[in-house]
This record gives structure tokens, sequence and C-alpha cells, in this order.
């Protein structure tokens, strides 16, 4: 059995991952990785806009997710590992 994944969930797994990525940036404060992977993010949540995915609790998310990578806040850290496993949780139930 061949297993194809969508664009779209390929797309929202990625962000997840890419977020989870900047929160371990953060916490180890290699900064220059965490903003590589917060570009990578901010680039995956207007992926994932531009493919017009009806969902009132993804949209919700990629909202708060936008926020969150553009703060400066010192609890940026914990809330993309936060997004992240949320958006994670998404694409699994969605897509499996």
């Amino acid at each position: 059995m061949i297993i194809t994944k969508s664009a779209q969930q390929i797309a929202i797994e990625s962000l997840a991952m890419d977020m989870k990525r900047v929160a371990i940036g953060l916490q180890r404060k290699s900064f220059v990785m965490a903003e590589r992977f917060k570009k990578e993010a901010i680039a995956r949540k207007d992926e994932i806009q531009s493919q017009s995915i009806h969902d009132t609790y993804l949209s919700n998310l990629i909202t708060k997710v936008e926020i969150m990578l553009e703060s400066t806040d010192e609890r940026v850290a914990e809330d993309a590992l936060m997004y992240s496993t949320l958006v994670q949780n998404f694409a699994q139930k969605k897509y499996s």
C-alpha cells in the first residue's frame, strides 16, 4: 500500500517542524538558527494561507502563529513549541 501526502498536509506538517526548530533554537540560545527557521515558518504559513484551506480551527491557529512569530516576548520559545504541537495534532487528525 502506497501512502501519498497531499501538498496541504506536507505544508502543515512542515510548519509544525519549523516552529519546533524555532523553539529548540531559542531554548539553546542559538538565535541564528531560530531566526532561520522563523523565516521558514513564515514562508510555510504563507503557503498554507495561499492554498485556501477552509478550516476555522486551522485559520485561528495560523493567526496565532503569525502573532507569535512577530513577537519579541521572552515566551516565544514556549509558544512556538505549544503551537507546533497543536498544528502537528491538527495534521494528524485531519489527514489520518
